[in-house]
């Protein structure tokens, strides 16, 4: 601003000292119109440097917006919880869950076996539930486990695969048989109260 006024007074320094010379009335006007003229180029440096600051606050405003890679990472943090801590706390579910499972398998009347990738455990108890009820199921290093457990306790191993297939990837632990497996699994406990004398 100070270069806006003073680059209009150096080319009107003739102006001002004819202010001394002429009369009063027409140096009033003169200073009329020089104040006018002044007035009009400060307005309009006054408009650039508005829109010049405007345009960098934008741009500064929108810079500080963007966050950088690890400001998205701790804001995914903070909504979404830490991966590692969920992937922690899923373990532990998962643990828990298997511990569960296993202190049930002995309650199981039988072990239904594809033999060596699938293994479901079954228990059926008339007054409790109007099916049988899968107590375990496991694949692979978990079957495995599952058939150990269930020699250990005696609990009968039968091999079926398609019928161990079907309720591994049907029925979850906690789940009732459902109704189209029925005869199926009907046809294992029977062998099995056979085999144990209990029909």
């Amino acid at each position: 601003m100070g270069a806006v006024i003073y680059s209009f007074f150096t080319g009107r320094t003739e102006s001002l000292f004819l202010l001394y010379d002429i009369p009063l009335k027409q140096a009033i006007g003169l200073m009329g119109s020089l104040i006018i003229d002044l007035g009009i180029r400060l307005a309009a440096a006054y408009i650039v440097i508005a829109a010049i600051d405007l345009i960098y606050q934008r741009r500064k405003f929108h810079k500080d917006m963007m966050m950088t890679k690890q400001e998205v990472k701790d804001e995914y943090k903070n909504s979404e919880g830490d991966p590692a801590v969920k992937g922690a706390q899923k373990r532990r579910m998962m643990e828990a869950s298997r511990r569960r499972m296993m202190q049930q398998l002995p309650e199981a009347d039988v072990v239904i076996t594809n033999p060596t990738h699938f293994a479901v455990a079954i228990k059926y108890d008339a007054d409790e539930n109007d099916a049988p009820i899968v107590v375990a199921k496991g694949a692979d290093y978990l079957a495995q486990k599952i058939k150990e457990v269930a020699r250990e306790n005696n609990v009968e191993i039968v091999e079926n695969k398609p019928l161990a297939r079907m309720l591994y990837t049907n029925v979850e632990v906690g789940e009732l048989v459902p109704p189209e497996l029925y005869k199926a699994v009907a046809e294992v406990l029977a062998y099995v109260y056979h085999l144990q004398g209990k029909v």
